[in-house]
């Protein structure tokens, strides 16, 4: 299975009208973040191919639609028409959730280290409570399909591994944990920015391959 991932930059490898031959061979789409809900709906539509994804700590206009916050339940409500009718895109948010996907078990976890109060940026505490509400989910994986998960899809790295000594570019250390305790194949993640072809997109942790999906990659997952 081929795996196209992007992030925080509109690729003009991926956002062209040669995306279809470039990418005829992939079979999902995932996205870490930081880039506009039409750039999904322009890749989804060409390429036919489901995308899910989670927001990063920019372009945040539409992610109370996606979070269920009273505030859009209130909008639907007040227009007579169901919350789904508002979603600017068909792409599928996993943010603190869990999906099965073409046989593909993916978790999200998006937003980033708090540095300034924004929108979407957590410490420490909050991310591990978001962790403990995919365990339950994560157990019935293990009883059911033999493993807790495929790929957990981040916007942030983990603490240490592509990430930068900046408040705002600073992994999450409760990554790591989940990553020697869940052992996911792939933990894909955005929000640092590779400027050469030097840089490092992949490193390995314990049995996670960690990957950065800055502009874009495609991963070839064996069966």
């Amino acid at each position: 299975m081929k795996i196209l991932c992007v992030s925080d930059h509109i690729d003009p490898l991926v956002y062209s009208p040669s995306i279809k031959t470039r990418f005829a061979d992939v079979d999902l789409v995932l996205s870490a973040g930081d880039l506009p809900l039409s750039y999904y709906d322009f890749i989804m539509s060409t390429l036919n191919k489901p995308l899910l994804f989670v927001f990063g700590n920019h372009n945040l206009r539409y992610m109370s639609l996606y979070t269920g916050s009273s505030d859009a339940f209130f909008r639907a409500r007040v227009g007579g028409r169901r919350i789904e009718d508002y979603l600017p895109t068909g792409a599928m948010h996993v943010g603190s959730r869990m999906r099965r996907e073409k046989s593909l078990l993916v978790a999200g976890l998006g937003g980033s280290a708090w540095y300034n109060g924004g929108e979407n940026q957590y410490k420490e505490f909050h991310i591990a409570l978001r962790i403990a509400k995919l365990m339950p989910r994560l157990l019935f994986n293990k009883l059911r399909f033999g493993r807790y998960l495929d790929i957990l899809l981040t916007h942030a790295p983990p603490l240490g591994i592509h990430d930068h000594n900046d408040p705002c570019h600073r992994g999450f250390k409760a990554f790591l944990w989940f990553m020697r305790t869940f052992k996911p194949r792939y933990l894909i993640h955005g929000h640092t920015h590779l400027y050469s072809a030097s840089a490092v997109r992949s490193t390995r942790y314990d049995e996670t391959t960690i990957i950065n999906a800055y502009d874009h990659v495609v991963i070839d997952m064996e069966d």
